[in-house]
């Protein structure tokens, strides 16, 4: 919850649960890897709220779903709205949504004074029961621990507030709660309104199964992050569809490049007309049956008589199906394949039955509809509407194992099963494996968006969001997981995008020469190439040409302003130089010397109502990433003025080496303007520190390079013809 903020939360999932999309085939599982009170009773109030958001939604059509952007939309709200109780429904949604806000944003405090009485409970029958086991003694004062309180009077099994022995964030158990149950087959209408606040007697009032998980974690058990807790939410019914986020939140000018209109609208449908976009960690569904490392049916699939999966060739039946009930009976063990035995599923998925039976489920589900005569193999339309089984006891016990610390031991979760380990970035990976054994993903861009979410506005917040990337790129660089090393099924095209994706952090090397560079030839007196002559001018254009016509396309498929563009061409800039550099020196220290890489969760605002929306766009936060584009900024800016003082103070001015000299120095300081105002906050106060550190290194910088290299004159004895190191 310190990571996010739990109104957001809330509001997210009451968009998934109001989804138009058949209730009884959608379900929301929320894998909490905090193990935070604070989130499971905000989730507790956002099924109650639900009760009449999701009818509202359908009855009167509503978009946005997202109750906060709904109620902050700034057009008419009656527009193409046709029943005439709309603007009172709408009203009394509102005020119900109010209280709402208010009881998710009093539930810290509610939690903590509820823990807090509770704990004086305890100890006042603590100290009563010492009082009669020694009456004639004094009573010592009682120290127990302090735990996080339910509303029902029990511990809460998850993260306390105080963390304490088995209930810390690393350090928890197992929880699995259904929030709702799973719908009914048929509609179900609601009630009129003299029986609720709004009218929903034509109204189907049914939600969609909403699930909290918060799988176990224990010292010594490496819970792999995110990509552990996907593995432990493996869902049904799920594919591979990459769409592109679009962020809220983003100040008007897009200062740091959040939008990244140019990778999600150019770059990711490029990628599709390849192999398919890479999975980019959210904004995403996926084909069960790929994730269970299922192989992709037309990989090994030579004739209609054989289904090509994880277990290798298996044989169907020689009879077909008659229902669909027989269609979907099929299991592994029904092959005499001894790749498909039984006994060997354990080693790959673990022990449960349920999750084992419920694989050739998921590849039987995963198969097109039998509609069409060019379609084999496939399932009858309708197949699949049968009513979900009942969750009891049982299962949910068997599910509270699965997400247990160590189910995944001696399995393949991980490793080719599920979300793949041993990255920051296991969401490239994933998807890079994927690729690798044939698969395809497609790219999806609707008119409505489909995934919203928010982004760091803070300087130091973004580059560490960047660092995290660049990082996870470098581990795949010198993991078996580098595009050299793909498979003959993964296409050349696809395997060249793959190798940009782990190869451009290692750019940040040259970016910084290029940024030093102009600075060298002001402080030395020399142009960057010795002469200007007509190879140099061809090779020159040539470049600019190539550059223009690149910026041109990017504008052009990604169908954005220059100013964006011009956005995203400067906060490459800053990012090369600074997070870029710094993840390829972490990748290399992890693998020369082992040194393992902390992992920096990205900070994202989420503010009051009552301050400035963009008030972490003007906050200074100090990082050691901000060293190298500040050294940059200060040796250009104290090289323009050598170079201009030089030529200023000389017998004979050579003006056209100046010029050149700080064009090149004003382009880059052009790119690393909007890290420059990062540093100047909103009242262009920036830290003693970064003034200090920045001052000294660049200072360092040039008399280094002064003394290794002293300027020559025409004529050494003229005054300020030269410059002598003391």
């Amino acid at each position: 919850p310190r990571e996010g903020a739990t109104l957001v939360t809330a509001n997210t999932i009451l968009s998934i649960l109001a989804a138009d999309y058949p209730v009884e085939k959608l379900a929301c599982y929320v894998s909490d890897d905090g193990g935070a009170l604070l989130t499971f009773e905000a989730m507790a109030e956002a099924a109650s709220f639900a009760n009449m958001w999701v009818p509202f939604c359908r009855k009167h059509k509503i978009e946005p779903r997202n109750p906060e952007s709904y109620f902050n939309l700034k057009k008419d709200p009656t527009k193409n709205k046709v029943l005439s109780d709309f603007v009172k429904d709408r009203r009394r949604v509102k005020r119900e949504y109010d209280e709402f806000k208010v009881r998710i944003n009093s539930l810290p405090d509610s939690i903590r004074r509820r823990s807090d009485a509770y704990h004086a409970r305890e100890e006042l029958i603590a100290m009563k029961e010492q009082r009669l086991k020694k009456e004639d003694e004094p009573v010592e004062a009682v120290k127990i621990k302090k735990a996080t309180w339910m509303a029902d009077g029990t511990h809460w099994p998850g993260t306390w507030l105080t963390p304490a022995a088995d209930h810390s964030k690393g350090d928890h158990a197992g929880i699995i709660q259904v929030m709702l149950k799973p719908p009914s087959d048929e509609p179900l209408h609601g009630i009129g309104e003299e029986y609720s606040v709004i009218d929903l007697s034509n109204v189907d009032i049914r939600l969609p199964m909403l699930v909290y998980v918060s799988r176990e974690k224990r010292p010594g058990y490496d819970h792999n992050k995110k990509a552990g807790a996907m593995n432990a939410l493996g869902g049904d019914r799920i594919c591979y569809v990459q769409f592109p986020q679009r962020f809220e939140g983003i100040d008007p000018s897009d200062r740091y490049a959040n939008r990244n209109t140019v990778f999600f609208d150019g770059n990711m449908r490029a990628l599709d007309g390849l192999q398919g976009p890479v999975y980019v960690g959210t904004g995403c569904l996926f084909r069960r049956i790929a994730l269970y490392g299922f192989d992709p049916p037309r990989a090994k699939e030579h004739s209609a008589g054989f289904c090509s999966c994880c277990f290798g060739h298996r044989k169907k039946h020689a009879g077909i199906a008659n229902t669909p009930e027989e269609n979907r009976a099929l299991r592994m063990g029904d092959s005499d394949d001894e790749e498909m035995n039984l006994s060997l599923a354990p080693k790959m998925f673990g022990n449960s039955n349920l999750l084992i039976d419920s694989i050739p489920v998921a590849e039987f589900q995963g198969r097109p509809l039998a509609d069409h005569p060019s379609v084999k193999n496939g399932r009858l339309p309708g197949a699949l509407t049968i009513p979900r089984e009942p969750l009891d006891a049982s299962t949910i016990a068997e599910a509270i194992s699965v997400i247990s610390c160590w189910y995944e031991d001696k399995t393949e979760w991980g490793q080719r099963v599920g979300w793949i380990y041993g990255s920051v970035t296991e969401d490239v990976v994933t998807g890079y494996r994927m690729h690798n054994r044939g698969w395809k993903s497609v790219y999806c861009i609707t008119k409505r968006d489909a995934f919203r979410g928010t982004a760091p506005i803070n300087l130091t917040d973004r580059l560490h969001q960047v660092l995290r990337w660049a990082t996870g790129s470098v581990e795949i660089f010198f993991s078996r997981n580098n595009a050299f090393l793909a498979s003959s099924r993964m296409k050349v095209l696809q395997r060249i995008a793959y190798l940009n994706v782990g190869i451009y952090p290692f750019t940040s090397v040259f970016l910084i020469v290029y940024c030093f560079l102009p600075a060298l030839s002001l402080f030395s007196g020399q142009f960057i190439v010795q002469t200007l002559n007509v190879t140099f001018l061809i090779y020159l254009l040539i470049i600019t040409i190539t550059l223009c016509a690149l910026a041109v396309l990017e504008v052009k498929w990604s169908g954005i302003e220059l100013e964006e563009w011009w956005r995203n061409e400067q906060f490459w800039l800053i990012g090369g130089t600074s997070a870029h550099l710094a993840a390829v020196f972490q990748g290399l220290l992890k693998v020369i010397a082992g040194v393992e890489i902390s992992f920096t969760l990205t900070s994202k605002s989420a503010g009051d109502e009552d301050e400035d929306d963009f008030a972490d766009l003007y906050m200074v936060k100090w990082t050691s990433l901000m060293i190298p584009p500040i050294v940059i900024i200060m040796v250009n800016l104290i090289a323009i003025a050598v170079g201009v003082s030089r030529t200023i103070y000389s017998v004979i001015p050579q003006w056209s080496r100046l010029l050149g000299g700080v064009f090149f120095s004003f382009w880059v300081l052009a790119h690393l303007y909007p890290f420059a105002k990062g540093l100047m906050g909103r009242r262009g106060r920036t830290p003693t520190i970064v003034y200090v550190w920045s001052g000294l290194i660049a200072i360092t910088i040039s008399l280094l390079w002064v003394a290794i290299n002293p300027p020559s004159g025409a004529n050494q004895n003229q005054i300020g013809g030269s410059f002598q190191f003391p």
